[in-house]
């Protein structure tokens, strides 16, 4: 089969709309991730044991098993107690949730390598909990994390074919949606490869700015 460049720019249209829908769901999720990341550390931190060990157990439990199966959860499970979400919305929760355990590891890193001394200073000042997290321990602890929370969402970009499962209409489930239809795979799955390359590259570039600006997280 050749390349067929006039079929090309028919499925360009219904290409790009996949890649919209993709890099959507790339930004909700990883802001959800970032989020999630920082309600689980937190609690982590808790003095109540039963938080901790529960948030814990639930965090590992999410790191342990395969994203596909927690999209197939909460879009096919959660239905049967009631619980209806639309396909988009299901995926940007899987996406934060599972990439949130890990975004959390580097928040944990990031948080456990401020020096003492600043909780201390903190504490000294009569700075409420709240009041050091916020003024205190988030500012200078994020800036060295934040290489790392990129390579993180990259990932997650390119792991966002598998919301074909659940019916989003992402890149990957356009280019199948063409190529089901048209008998041609050459153009559209090859299209889809270049599509993920070529911003997948732009994102490396971002990271290597941030990994100079910021520095690395050990």
């Amino acid at each position: 089969m050749e390349w067929d460049w006039e079929f090309v720019w028919e499925i360009m249209p219904m290409l790009l709309a996949g890649v919209r829908i993709t890099i959507l769901a790339t930004i909700l999720g990883s802001a959800l991730a970032a989020v999630v990341g920082l309600v689980i550390v937190i609690a982590r931190r808790s003095a109540n044991r039963a938080v901790s060990r529960t948030v814990g157990f639930l965090a590992e439990f999410i790191r342990g098993t395969p994203l596909l199966v927690q999209l197939y959860f909460i879009f096919y499970v959660l239905p049967d107690i009631g619980i209806l979400l639309p396909p988009l919305l299901a995926g940007v929760i899987g996406l934060g949730l599972h990439y949130g355990t890990y975004t959390a590891e580097v928040y944990r890193a990031g948080i456990e390598n401020l020096p003492r001394g600043q909780w201390e200073a903190a504490k000294a000042c009569n700075l409420t909990p709240v009041q050091t997290w916020i003024h205190v321990v988030m500012p200078q602890a994020i800036p060295p994390m934040i290489p790392a929370l990129a390579n993180y969402f990259i990932a997650m970009f390119k792991e966002t074919p598998l919301l074909s499962a659940i019916t989003v209409l992402e890149l990957m489930n356009q280019a199948k949606s063409v190529a089901n239809s048209s008998y041609r795979y050459i153009e559209p799955i090859t299209l889809v490869g270049v599509f993920f390359l070529v911003i997948s590259l732009i994102s490396v570039i971002g990271l290597r700015w941030l990994e100079k600006r910021f520095g690395r997280v050990a």
